[in-house]
C-alpha cells in the first residue's frame, strides 16, 4: 500500500479509503440496512490486513448500520490500526445540543472513545449559514476537539465552488475536507480550483465518487473503444484511479466497494499508484475520454454564469448540469436526489417563469427557459 501526508496533520494516510456506503447486502438496495455482516467483516479486516487505514462511514449509511457494523468489524485489535471517520448529519440538527447527543450515538454505535477523522456532512451555503453558523456548531466542535472526542474536524461538500471558498475560509478548525472530483467533473462543484485551495491551506483533501458511482468504470462503446485502443492496456477503472493519484492534492481516494472482487482490484491498483504518474501521452487520453462524455450532454452549457442571476432566483446552470448528469450517464435517479437535496425550491428549474432575461445572455445561445421546463418536469 501507498500512503501520503493527511494534510498537515503529522500522519500519513493510505492512498485508497475504504467508503463504508454500499456495504455488501443481503436484500435491497446499495444502501439497504441488511448488510451481509459476515463478508462486509471479511472485507473490512482484509483491506486492513492489506494496509488500508483511512474508513469513512456516515450516521445515515445503510439506515444507521453502517457504523454499527464497521465497530464490529474492528474489534479484535483492528480498531488501533485505522484511523475512522463519520460524518453529522447537518439536516437532523435543529439545536446545538443536537451535536453532542448524535455524537455520544456515533461513539456508541463505533464502539470507540474517540473519532479520528469529523465531518459535517454534504455542507453547501445553506446548511453552512442556516444550521452550522446559526446553531454554533464550530464551537460544539471545538470542544470535542479539546475534550478528545473527535480529533480532527473537516467537511464533506455539496455546492458551488463559491459556497467552498467560503466554508474554508470560515474556521481555522478544519483539518480536511471531503469533496467530489473525478477526470469528469474537473469543474463540478468544488473541482479541481477546490482541490488546489485546500491543499494550498493545509488541508488533507479526501476524494469521493472517484468513478462517479461507478458510471466511469463502465463507459459507454464509444469511450471504451479509445481506452482498448490505447497502446497502453489499462482498464477504464485504472484509468480513473490513475488520474486522481497523479495529483499531488489528493490525500485520499475513497471507493465504496460491495464486493470482494472490487476491493482487490482496487488494491492491486493503489499498489501501483504515484504522483506524476501521468505522461503527457497519458493525460491527452483522459482529456479525449473527457471530451467523449461532454459530447454526450444534451445541453452545450459552460457554466459561464453569464445567465446569473436569475430574476426569479432559479440557479440555471446548476439545473442544466443535473439534467446533462441524468442524459450523459443514463443516472436519473442520483440527479433528482441532487435536485432535491442541493437545490434551494426558489432554485429549482420548476419555478423558472419564462421570462427570457437569460437569452440574450448567453454566449451558447441555449433556449434556456425551454430547457428549464424540460428539467423542471423530468428532474421535479
Amino acid at each position: 500500500m501507498k500512503y501520503r501526508d493527511f494534510g498537515a496533520q503529522g500522519w500519513k494516510a493510505s492512498v485508497l479509503g475504504f467508503g463504508c456506503m454500499r456495504l455488501p447486502v443481503q436484500s435491497g438496495g446499495l444502501n439497504s440496512p441488511d448488510i451481509d455482516r459476515p463478508e462486509a467483516t471479511r472485507m473490512i479486516r482484509h483491506a486492513i490486513d492489506c494496509g488500508v487505514n483511512y474508513f469513512d462511514t456516515a450516521y445515515s449509511y445503510h439506515g444507521g448500520q453502517s457504523e454499527v457494523v464497521l465497530g464490529d468489524a474492528l474489534r479484535d485489535g483492528y480498531r488501533e490500526r485505522v484511523r475512522v471517520a463519520t460524518k453529522l448529519p447537518v439536516w437532523l440538527v435543529k439545536e446545538p445540543e443536537d451535536f453532542d447527543r448524535i455524537l455520544g450515538e456515533q461513539l456508541e454505535r463505533l464502539q470507540t472513545d474517540s473519532i479520528d477523522c469529523y465531518l459535517f456532512h454534504a455542507l453547501n451555503r445553506k446548511y453552512w449559514r442556516e444550521v452550522v453558523l446559526r446553531c454554533g456548531l464550530l464551537d460544539k466542535a471545538a470542544a470535542a476537539l479539546a475534550d478528545g472526542r473527535i480529533r480532527h474536524l473537516g467537511f464533506s461538500f455539496h455546492g458551488d465552488f463559491e459556497s467552498f471558498e467560503e466554508i474554508v475560509s470560515g474556521t481555522d478548525l478544519w483539518s480536511f475536507c471531503q469533496i467530489q472530483y473525478n477526470y469528469v467533473n474537473v469543474n463540478y462543484q468544488a473541482g479541481m480550483r477546490g482541490l488546489r485551495l485546500a491543499a494550498d491551506r493545509g488541508l488533507a483533501v479526501v476524494v469521493m465518487e472517484p468513478l462517479l458511482g461507478g458510471k466511469l468504470a463502465d463507459p459507454p462503446s464509444e469511450i471504451r473503444r479509445v481506452i482498448e485502443e490505447f497502446p497502453l492496456r489499462r482498464t477504464a477503472v485504472e484509468w480513473a484511479l490513475h488520474w486522481l493519484w497523479n495529483q499531488p492534492e489528493v490525500s485520499v481516494v475513497l471507493s465504496g466497494m460491495s464486493t470482494a472482487a472490487q476491493l482487490r482490484e482496487n488494491l492491486v491498483i493503489a499498489c501501483q499508484s504515484r504522483v506524476h504518474s501521468l505522461g503527457t501521452k497519458e493525460e491527452a487520453l483522459v482529456n479525449e475520454l473527457r471530451e467523449g462524455y461532454n459530447a454526450r450532454l444534451a445541453i452545450p452549457c459552460t457554466r459561464c454564469g453569464y445567465c446569473m442571476p436569475c430574476p426569479n432566483g432559479v440557479d440555471v446552470p446548476a439545473n442544466l448540469e443535473l439534467y446533462n448528469h441524468a442524459i450523459a450517464f443514463d443516472d436519473l435517479a442520483a440527479a433528482r436526489f441532487r435536485y432535491g437535496f442541493a437545490l434551494e425550491q426558489k432554485q429549482k428549474a420548476s419555478e423558472c417563469a419564462a421570462c427570457g432575461a437569460c437569452l440574450e445572455l448567453c454566449p451558447q445561445e441555449i433556449p434556456i427557459p425551454e430547457w428549464m421546463g424540460r428539467a423542471g418536469e423530468l428532474l421535479g
